[in-house]
Order: C-alpha cells, then sequence, then structure tokens
C-alpha cells in the first residue's frame, strides 16, 4: 500500500471557510416532497372515510328514531316534545281567525257584522222595526200566511246596531247584578248577535203578550204554526233547547236563511 505524502496534502488553513464547516462524509438526504404528499393524502382519505361512516351512522340512528319516537310522541304528546310545531299551528289558527271573523266566538256566541244600511227596510206590520230586504219581505208573507190560519204573530225586535246590543248585555247585566256567563246565556255580548245581521227576528203572539220573549211562547198556538210553517218562508228557530252554544231554549228568536248570503253568513265555516 503506497503511503499518502503528506507534503503533497493541504494544511487545514489552507482549506477555504465554507469548505471547513461541511460535515465531512456524505450529507443526510433531504426529506422526498413526494412522501408528504403520500402522507397528506393518506390523512385526507382517512378523514373522508371517517366522515362518510358517520352520515351513514346519522341517516340509519335518525331513521330508527323516528319509528321509535312515534309512539312516544303519541304517548306525552306532540306539544312537549315540538315546541316548535305547536307554535306554528297556533299562528296557522291565529291567521285563520282573522280571516274568518265570524267563526269567533264570544261565550258561545258567534262574531257577526252589521247589516249594511242600505239594505234594511222597515217592516209593514211595525215600521220601527228593520230587517234585511229579503227577510222584510218573507217575514211579512210569514205573518199573513198565519193571520190566514188564526194566528197573529207581531214582530217584536229585528235588526240592532253595535250600541243598541251593548246596552242589553252590559247595561242590564249591572241592573241585574248579572256575570257575564249568565248574561251571555240570553243575550249576546255587542257584536256577537245575530240580530247584527239583519236576518234575525223576535216574534210573539199578539193575543198573548205574557208570553213575549220568554219560553212560555212555546206552548202558543202560534208558535206551533210557527214550528210547522216557518221553514217554508225561509225562517228557522235558532236556540233549539240544550243547543252547543250554551243559550237557553228561545222559542221566539228565529233567522232568515231564505237565499244564499243569509244562509252563508250563519252556516259558513
Amino acid at each position: 500500500m503506497n503511503q499518502l505524502d503528506k507534503s503533497t496534502m493541504p494544511s487545514f488553513d489552507d482549506i477555504p471557510e465554507a469548505a471547513r464547516d461541511t460535515p465531512l462524509g456524505p450529507a443526510p438526504p433531504e426529506p422526498a416532497k413526494s412522501r408528504n404528499w403520500v402522507w397528506l393524502a393518506g390523512t385526507l382519505g382517512t378523514a373522508a372515510l371517517a366522515a362518510g361512516s358517520f352520515a351513514a351512522w346519522y341517516q340509519t340512528t335518525q331513521v330508527m328514531n323516528v319509528g321509535f319516537n312515534e309512539p312516544f310522541r303519541e304517548m306525552v304528546g306532540a306539544s312537549q316534545l315540538a315546541d316548535e310545531e305547536t307554535d306554528a299551528a297556533t299562528t296557522s289558527r291565529d291567521r285563520a281567525v282573522q280571516l274568518a271573523p265570524t267563526s269567533r266566538t264570544l261565550l258561545g256566541h258567534r262574531a257577526f257584522d252589521e247589516a249594511p244600511e242600505d239594505d234594511l227596510v222597515a217592516l209593514e206590520s211595525n215600521p220601527e222595526i228593520r230587517l234585511r230586504t229579503a227577510a222584510a219581505e218573507q217575514f211579512e208573507e210569514m205573518r199573513q200566511a198565519a193571520s190566514r190560519a188564526g194566528h197573529t204573530l207581531v214582530p217584536l225586535s229585528g235588526f240592532r246596531t253595535l250600541e243598541e246590543q251593548e246596552y242589553l248585555f252590559f247595561d242590564i247585566k249591572a241592573e241585574r247584578g248579572q256575570n257575564a256567563e249568565t248574561r251571555a246565556e240570553v243575550s249576546a255580548p255587542p257584536g256577537y248577535s245575530e240580530h247584527h245581521t239583519g236576518y234575525a227576528i223576535d216574534i210573539g203572539d199578539i193575543t198573548q203578550p205574557g208570553t213575549h220573549l220568554n219560553e212560555k211562547f212555546s206552548e202558543t198556538e202560534a208558535f206551533e204554526w210557527l214550528e210547522d210553517n216557518a221553514n217554508r218562508f225561509g225562517f228557522e228557530l235558532s236556540f233549539l233547547p240544550n243547543n252547543p252554544q250554551g243559550v237557553v231554549f228561545e222559542p221566539w228568536h228565529w233567522r232568515f236563511i231564505g237565499d244564499r248570503e243569509s244562509l252563508e253568513t250563519f252556516y259558513a265555516e
């Protein structure tokens, strides 16, 4: 083996400074960029797989929960489990009331608008009482038919304004010391009387004034004739015994439903 000739080797001071700082031996390999991409792709793939698994689990669980919770909903009531649905239903109901005011009730009475002034006419048998034109004509024909049969019908009350009904409800209630519920059994609050419509009329027997506006009128022959014949003239009894509105039996109170407008007034939902 040949020995190195030290005289030919440069001294340490002769080695440039930059070269001196470089470690002897082979340089460590730089991290391959391709390895970083492989690692990133693997991480993203794992995340996507986890997300897909969660979605599948969530959908399956939700489907199962719908079937599982349905009997529970029925058991505890939807209002306890779905407040938002209940609020939505309440809002819809309130909106329906606004759009259909005749569906509102108060103390067993439905709300009614006042009849238009230009369609109200005085009765021939009592000019102080007014009804809608069609109702007035049919009442007079009915009264004449009853007279031919030997019964004298007399009109006692017809169209009423809100102010008149306010007196009948509030002032008389106060005079008699009645509470609102008791008063509503015999008189509707203002805005809730059939008399506002111009289609309702209170009828009596002129030969028996003691039966006017009380249940004894149902014992008269005039009332019996009305029961048998009023429908022919478009009239019906408003408050039968044990009616669902809770109003007392009023054999004297009749309403006209002889045309489309009057029928819709009382029967439209």
